[in-house]
């Protein structure tokens, strides 16, 4: 056996030997009650009790599977992935019960939780069997042997009775021992993969991919519209009613240039003024869609020019070896400016730091304040909204924002640089 450093690492083992007796002993009595009440809920289905009792039932199990999952990513990294048949909103028992019964997934669950008694168990009990069994034969010398009398103690196959034998298990036990700090590891990921291979399935995350698209793209095709609605809301109550201003301006003008000069001076003067603020407007509108220092410089700079127009310090720091796609420069910097926003009107914040950084092909900004906190991603909540604008490009929004600051909001995108 190649013993490398690397592999023999003593915390992992026992860490392993005790995640995986929690396993075998706290969640098996819960599989074998989820397993006993399915079979009787199914049983009682002839007689329509079981239309009332199934879905529960079935839920219960749905939750629990959930919880397996977790546990095999937080404690293995092992991602399985679980997506159900959604249920028709109020639906009765009779069609709750079939499509819960008829979902595939349902099915995986099922053979996962028979299977769950015995491989299931085996494997995630394997570990601590291993440290178990090397601290007995460890001990041999120090005289347990003794506790039986005259009667020899049986230790795997070596019957100890004295200090020969007792020597002869405490061998054994190091062996044992050495195996548990060697493989006790890739024993409980073997639990975690057996169970992945029963609970999980690639047409699941196929399924999962579709409707992760599906819903992006229709907060997108959402997200557009409301756009375009502010668009023309803005041009109507802007730009458009002051350049009609300006227009009945000018037809008052030409009337009065030669009866009332000095009028038509004002007139001009008002009119000139309107032209002005139309202009201001329009500028400000064609920033909100796409503005051209971001077209023209990138993102880097779009966001600097960003910051000096907060009312507060805000502090830029950009690692960007070059320029990304326009769409993804696009929301990465109206993220960026919710989130700006977001610190200026609500945090009440005196200070505001930006990060930008792309390494490992994911686009990654930060952006801290030193406000009040308690900011949270919910339904109509800005913070809302940049979560669905970077879902059409699988970005990901997290936010830590405790009550009493600061507020930490991290944009991830998956993009390349040009």
């Amino acid at each position: 056996m190649d013993i490398n450093a690397s592999k023999w690492r003593p915390r992992e083992a026992l860490l392993a030997a005790v995640r995986g007796l929690a396993i075998a002993v706290a969640m098996l009595p819960v599989s074998v009650v989820c397993l006993v009440f399915v079979v009787v809920s199914v049983a009682l289905l002839p007689l329509g009790v079981g239309f009332l009792t199934t879905p529960a039932v079935l839920g219960a199990v749905r939750g629990y599977a959930d919880k397996r999952r977790e546990i095999a990513e937080e404690w293995g990294g092992v991602r399985i992935v679980g997506v159900y048949r959604e249920v028709p909103e109020g639906a009765g028992p009779w069609r709750r019960t079939l499509t819960m019964i008829s979902d595939p997934q349902t099915c995986r669950d099922l053979r996962w939780l028979g299977a769950d008694l015995l491989p299931g168990f085996a494997s995630a009990l394997l570990p601590a069997l291993l440290a178990v069994y090397a601290l007995e034969g460890l001990t041999m010398p120090f005289g347990l042997w003794k506790a039986y009398g005259d009667d020899p103690y049986w230790y795997a196959f070596v019957p100890v009775s004295g200090t020969a034998s007792a020597l002869a298990a405490a061998v054994l036990g190091a062996g044992c021992l050495a195996l548990a700090l060697r493989y006790n590891q890739a024993l409980l990921m073997a639990h975690f993969r057996l169970t992945r291979a029963l609970l999980g399935s690639s047409h699941d995350e196929l399924t999962r991919r579709v409707r992760v698209l599906t819903e992006t793209r229709r907060a997108a095709v959402d997200t557009s519209a409301a756009e375009l609605r502010r668009i023309e809301r803005d041009l109507h109550d802007g730009a458009q009613a002051r350049l009609v201003a300006m227009g009945m301006d000018l037809g008052t003008i030409e009337a009065l240039i030669e009866q009332d000069p000095a009028r038509a001076k004002a007139l001009l003067s008002q009119a000139r003024r309107n032209s002005a603020e139309a202009l201001e407007e329009l500028r400000d509108l064609v920033r909100g869609i796409h503005p051209p220092v971001l077209a023209e410089r990138g993102l880097s700079d779009a966001v600097r020019a960003l910051a000096l127009r907060m009312p507060l310090p805000v502090e830029v720091d950009v690692d960007l070896g070059g320029r990304l796609d326009a769409p993804v420069e696009s929301a990465a910097y109206f993220a960026v400016s919710e989130l700006l926003t977001n610190a200026v009107k609500h945090a009440g914040a005196d200070r505001v730091w930006v990060d930008l950084c792309h390494a490992d092909g994911v686009l990654r900004i930060s952006v801290t304040d030193d406000g009040r906190g308690g900011a949270a991603v919910g339904a109509g909540s800005g913070l809302a909204g940049v979560e669905r604008r970077l879902g059409t490009f699988d970005g990901v929004l997290a936010v830590s924002s405790p009550v009493g600051g600061p507020t930490m909001a991290t944009l991830e995108i998956p993009c390349a640089l040009s």
